[in-house]
């Protein structure tokens, strides 16, 4: 007589440790900032994303052959996998690209940390199940707060460009917009995550392959160093993050993995004065440290009973996979 009690799974044996995933995570995304910096020496901004989104493409296109699995049907899901392409993908990344043309890559970190800010405020106001709390909504003042130390406001921004600055906080400000977006109409997908990326990601390269011809010219040379930080931005920083992240999400769950987003702009920011020579006044860190403990605040979530069960925090921007369904990217 065969057992009815169903057989347990046996649990998926990883190489390295989550610690050390962790840790890897932090530091590609922490040097993606690098990456575009040196990239957007000798190529020009657009040429920089369609790079990466090339790269990264290629990642997940051989992940998804490795495991088999196919794109997504239905013309409509790619009508919004386009969208989402758009808002997560070809937009942030550009803008980050052109505002790295005027202010250092460790202020385009910073810049990336103010995310779950603009998330917070907009759920608030898109998402009936997010209700605010007292310290969800002290989170969103500290942070703001945070981002006016950074920008020096009492100095009138002096020595502080403008609109370099403003491209990387609009970049910012577009992942949570394409995070929603996605909540509201890919979150009931019965798609693999994985395939919604690669969709997503082939989109996004398709919109940039576009664009750039018709805004740009072709490269006089493809000087060795900035090649390969575009290819290193592509496959470590957009391909290989997505597949570590959501390998994270899956052993340790999604707050634990997000926590990755708070290390970000600290090596971001090391690595931009130790290898690039950029200047820091004193004012950065300090606000860079209000920002990240704000957003901290915005993403805590009262503790649920066994059956409950919080939301899932939102992932971090640079992986811009399709999406964390029910969930930041």
């Amino acid at each position: 007589m065969s057992s009815s009690v169903p057989s347990t799974p046996a649990p998926v044996r990883r190489v390295l440790d989550w610690r050390l995933r962790f840790g890897l995570l932090s530091l590609v995304w922490g040097f993606s900032f690098l990456f575009m910096k040196v990239g957007t020496e000798s190529f020009a901004p657009f040429q920089v994303t369609l790079g990466r989104l090339a790269f990264g493409t290629a990642v997940v296109a051989a992940a998804m052959a490795v495991k088999r699995e196919r794109l997504p049907r239905g013309a409509w899901t790619w009508v919004h996998l386009a969208v989402a392409g758009f808002l997560l993908n070809a937009l942030p990344f550009s803008l980050f690209a052109f505002s790295e043309l005027t202010i250092p890559s460790s202020l385009a970190g910073i810049c990336n940390a103010t995310s779950p800010l603009w998330g917070m405020a907009l759920s608030l106001v898109a998402l009936s199940e997010d209700r605010p709390t007292r310290r969800r909504v002290a989170g969103l003042g500290i942070g703001f707060l945070g981002v006016l130390t950074v920008l020096g406001v009492w100095q009138g921004f002096h020595g502080l460009d403008v609109t370099g600055t403003a491209l990387a906080l609009l970049a910012s400000f577009s992942y949570p917009v394409g995070w929603i977006y996605v909540r509201r109409t890919l979150a009931a997908s019965r798609h693999s995550h994985l395939s919604l990326t690669g969709a997503q990601l082939g989109l996004a390269t398709l919109q940039l392959a576009v664009v750039t011809p018709v805004f740009t010219s072709v490269p006089s040379g493809f000087p060795l160093l900035p090649v390969l930080a575009v290819a290193a931005l592509g496959v470590l920083g957009t391909g290989l993050a997505f597949l570590v992240q959501y390998d994270l999400v899956a052993e340790v769950g999604p707050t634990t993995a997000q926590m990755v987003t708070y290390f970000t702009p600290v090596i971001a920011t090391a690595a931009g004065v130790a290898l690039l020579g950029e200047s820091l006044s004193w004012s950065t860190p300090l606000g860079a440290a209000v920002v990240l403990a704000g957003a901290a605040l915005t993403q805590s979530r009262p503790r649920a009973g066994r059956g409950g069960g919080a939301p899932a925090a939102a992932p971090s921007p640079q992986a811009s996979p399709g999406v964390r369904q029910g969930s930041r990217v």
